[in-house]
């Protein structure tokens, strides 16, 4: 299983060339025959390869064979949003980038972000009631510098919607997927 923008170059390169990989020298041996399905984005053809890989257990394809999916990148839909990566994205509201193709490459951005952009990285309940009630105190995160502590109210709801855009921004406009 796999994937081409050029079917051509794709096929033919496993036909018109000597094999130092066994694997690949076996796969090849083993070809009856060759079916393919056109999608409309790069996207969806991870997609469809992920159901495919799951669904027929290729003996020779073991990306994908385990019961892992593409990562993503979460904006959680919450007051002061957390932003983290996830293999489950769950309908409820929140905003998932991705899917991308290189859980190595989500998790240097994420650190990138981290390291840039000051945001929470805590499962407190930060409403605005919790918040005027006093019922958090900074952590470890706010004493380091990674955060601005929303949860004391030392950083406005405005200036960390401000934080989230930057992230936004960042993710939509300069990661290829």
């Amino acid at each position: 299983m796999g994937k081409a923008k050029s079917l051509r170059k794709r096929v033919s390169s496993y036909f018109n060339k000597t094999f130092t990989n066994y694997k690949t020298h076996e796969l090849v041996q083993r070809i009856h025959k060759i079916e393919f399905t056109i999608v409309n984005s790069e996207q969806d053809a991870f997609f469809l390869e992920n159901s495919l890989i799951k669904q027929f257990q290729p003996r020779y394809n073991i990306n994908l064979k385990d019961d892992k999916s593409y990562p993503y990148i979460v904006i959680k839909n919450e007051p002061f949003p957390r932003v983290y990566l996830t293999r489950q994205p769950v309908n409820d509201g929140s905003e998932y980038l991705g899917p991308y193709t290189s859980v190595f490459r989500v998790r240097e951005l994420l650190e990138f972000i981290r390291r840039a952009i000051p945001l929470r990285t805590c499962t407190l309940n930060l409403t605005k009631n919790n918040i005027a009630k006093g019922k958090f105190k900074v952590c470890l995160e706010y004493h380091l510098g990674n955060c601005k502590g929303p949860c004391e109210a030392y950083q406005a709801k405005e200036d960390y919607d401000d934080n989230i855009k930057q992230v936004r921004d960042l993710l939509k406009g300069n990661l290829s997927r």
